[in-house]
């Protein structure tokens, strides 16, 4: 099992591996940078930075700890990791068409997992280099300040944070659940990367999240930064968060977010 020390040794590995994953985006966005293919459809594109980054943090993370194993976007994962081992959780470039377009919200989203669990995590703001760290059970952290979410107690009165798919169908229905959302809320805001949604939501810069669709490598290092901020992190009607559906709100705004989301049907749908 592990201890805190352990975690927080994991978390240390990560923030200087993340760092230097990001100074490899950053480097390669200066020169052109084209989409070298599609995932799920035509508009789900990878870069070669993704892929680049991927490679790097794959080959620093296994020579420094070389029984781990990990999880990535792009390369996926060449095997299960063995009970109590550590799984690297990795989405290189979370916001690959803003980084596509020059746009500043993409982020390197790292993770350390045992046995289902995130222990440690970073995430790292490309552009302006602002970092997210959290440990289990040590809080979650950005440039030495602790964050404890938004205060907002009101829906009527949030700024709620959410995504979309890259699924025409799926988009259609999340659409219609915007629509049903958007009267209830002060406003909503779509900045195109979940691990930052699921930061600024840990530190009050938006008052909740929802977002259906997420992969491990898109949950994993922002919702355990969101969790140890205070917030629940979960999805609808008692299932865990995931493909289905990310809700992260303050408990003051969990209840009635999930519910509306559930009259919504948010997480029905392609």
């Amino acid at each position: 099992m592990l201890t805190g020390d352990d975690c927080r040794d994991l978390l240390a590995l990560a923030v200087e591996v993340a760092r230097e994953a990001a100074a490899t985006a950053r480097g390669m966005r200066a020169g052109p940078v084209e989409a070298v293919a599609t995932k799920s459809t035509d508009t789900d594109v990878v870069t070669a930075a993704d892929r680049a980054v991927e490679r790097q943090v794959r080959t620093a993370l296994l020579a420094a700890r070389p029984g781990d194993s990990l999880l990535g976007e792009e390369y996926g994962q060449a095997a299960e990791p063995a009970p109590g081992a550590v799984r690297w959780i990795l989405d290189p470039i979370d916001g690959t068409v803003n980084y596509l377009y020059g746009l500043p919200e993409y982020a390197v989203s790292l993770a350390a997992e045992v046995d289902g669990t995130v222990v440690a995590a970073v995430v790292h703001q490309v552009v302006t280099g602002d970092e997210w760290t959290a440990v289990l059970g040590g809080g979650a952290w950005r440039g030495g300040r602790r964050l404890t979410g938004s205060r907002e107690r009101s829906l009527g009165q949030a700024l709620v944070a959410t995504g979309f798919g890259y699924d025409p169908a799926r988009r259609a229905h999340q659409a219609a659940v915007l629509g049903g959302v958007l009267p209830r809320v002060r406003d909503i805001r779509r900045f195109g990367a979940a691990s930052l949604d699921l930061c600024r939501a840990a530190e009050g810069l938006v008052d909740a999240y929802y977002e259906r669709g997420l992969n491990p490598w898109d949950l994993a290092a922002g919702g355990l930064v969101a969790a140890e901020a205070g917030l629940r992190v979960a999805g609808l009607a008692g299932v865990p968060a995931g493909q289905d559906m990310v809700v992260a709100a303050p408990p003051a705004l969990f209840d009635p977010l999930h519910d509306l989301l559930v009259e919504l049907d948010a997480a029905a749908g392609p």
